[in-house]
C-alpha cells in the first residue's frame, strides 16, 4: 500500500510505500500531545536518508526534532537543518557519547529515539509512545524481529543479535528479544536515572540493562525494520562491536546478577584447578611422580574458585535486597 501525507506548511507530499497496518497507527495517534515528545536522531553521514526521516515526523505533527551529529563529512547537518530539525554537534565521538551528551539538554517529557538511516518507520511512533502515555511503561523497545523486512539484516548480524539477546535473557532473566534496537522511547525522567558510561554502539544494551537495574518498567512492541537506503553503509562492525556489547552485558551483571558473574569466573578457576589436579594425580598413581608446584597451583585455583562462588552467593543476596528496596521506592512514589 502507498500512502501520501501532506507536509504541514509546505504544501508538498511525502510518498513512501508503507504497510497497511501503519494507516491504523496514524489514525490512533491523533490524541497524542506531540509537543511533549522530543524526537532524537543520532547521525553520522546519513545524507541519503535524514531529510526524509525528519519530513515524515513533521508530517505526523512532531515538531520537536533534535539531531545529534557525530561530525558527519557529508551533507547530513545541512540537510537536517534545512528540513527543520535542531542540530547539535557532539563534542566527542561514538553513539553512546552523543546520546549521553544531549539527554540532559532535552526538556520534553518523552524521548523517541530513532536511527537516522531510514531503517525504521516514523509512522510507527505511536506504537512506542502509547504504552508510556497510558502509564504502562517507562521504557519501550521496538522489536525488529517481528516485522523484519527482507535484506534488512545479514545472516551474520542476525546470528549475533540472537546470541546477544539470549545471553541477556540468561543473565538478567528478563524476556526481551531485541535489546540492540535503535528505535525506542522512554520518559525523560526515567532516562536520567540511568548511569550510562559506554561511548559506542553498546549504548542500547547498556540502556536496557540499566533500566532493568533501576526497576523501570520496560516492554517491547513490534516495529518494522527496513533495508538501509541505497548508497549508505552500516557503521557497526559485527565482530568488534559485538564483542564490546557482550562484554558490557557481562560486566554489568556483577551488580545485577552477581551469582552468574562471580559463579562463572569461579567455575572457570575451579575447572582448571580440577583438570590440573587430575594430571597430577594420574602421574602420582602411575609412577609416584610428584608435581609439587602443580599441586600447589591446583589447590590455589580450587580455593579461589570456591571463594568467588561464595562472593557470588553473598552478592546475590545483596542484589535481591537492592531490587526489593527499589521496588518499594517506586511503589511509594506512586
Amino acid at each position: 500500500m502507498e500512502r501520501r501525507v501532506e507536509l504541514s506548511g509546505k504544501g508538498s507530499y511525502l510518498t513512501r510505500p508503507i504497510p497497511l497496518f501503519i494507516t491504523i497507527i496514524i489514525r490512533a495517534d491523533a490524541h497524542l500531545s506531540r509537543q511533549d515528545v522530543c524526537v532524537l536522531i543520532p547521525t553520522l553521514n546519513e545524507e541519503e536518508s535524514i531529510e526524509s526521516v525528519i519530513n515524515e515526523f513533521l508530517a505526523l505533527g512532531f515538531e520537536k526534532i533534535l539531531v545529534v551529529d557525530g561530525h558527519s563529512t557529508d551533507a547530513t547537518v545541512t540537510k537536517a537543518q534545512a528540513a527543520g530539525a535542531r542540530v547539535i554537534l557532539q563534542s566527542g565521538s561514538g553513539k553512546g557519547q552523543a546520546l549521553k551528551e544531549v539527554f540532559d539538554a532535552i526538556e520534553e517529557k518523552y524521548i523517541l529515539l530513532i536511527d537516522g538511516d531510514g531503517t525504521y518507520l516514523p509512522a510507527e511512533a505511536a506504537r512506542l509512545l502509547d504504552p508510556m502515555l497510558k502509564g504502562e511503561a517507562d521504557h519501550v523497545v521496538g522489536n525488529r524481529f517481528d516485522r523484519l523486512q527482507g535484506g534488512a539484516l545479514k545472516r551474520l548480524n542476525m546470528f549475533g543479535n540472537k546470541i546477544i539477546n539470549r545471553f541477556f535473557v540468561l543473565i538478567y532473566g528478563i524476556q526481551l528479544n531485541d535489546i540492540l534496537s535503535g528505535y525506542r522511547a522512554f520518559t525523560t525522567e526515567g532516562i536520567r536515572l540511568l548511569d550510562l558510561s559506554t561511548p559506542g554502539f553498546e549504548i542500547e544494551s547498556e540502556m536496557t540493562v540499566e533500566s532493568v537495574k533501576k526497576g523501570l518498567r520496560i516492554i517491547e512492541v513490534p516495529v518494522t525494520y527496513m533495508p538501509r537506503a541505497a548508497g549508505t553503509r552500516t557503521k557497526l562492525n559485527p565482530f568488534r562491536d559485538g564483542l564490546k556489547i557482550v562484554l558490557t552485558i557481562f560486566r554489568m551483571a556483577k551488580t545485577e546478577n552477581p551469582m552468574f558473574f562471580f559463579g562463572l569466573i569461579g567455575s572457570v578457576f575451579g575447572a582448571v584447578g580440577f583438570l590440573i589436579g587430575l594430571y597430577v594425580l594420574r602421574d602420582w598413581l602411575n609412577g609416584r611422580i610428584e608435581h609439587i608446584p602443580l599441586t600447589i597451583l591446583t589447590a590455589i585455583l580450587i580455593i579461589v574458585g570456591f571463594q568467588l562462588f561464595l562472593i557470588g552467593m553473598m552478592g546475590d543476596v545483596m542484589a535481591s535486597l537492592h531490587r526489593e528496596m527499589m521496588r518499594e521506592i517506586h511503589r511509594k512514589k506512586k
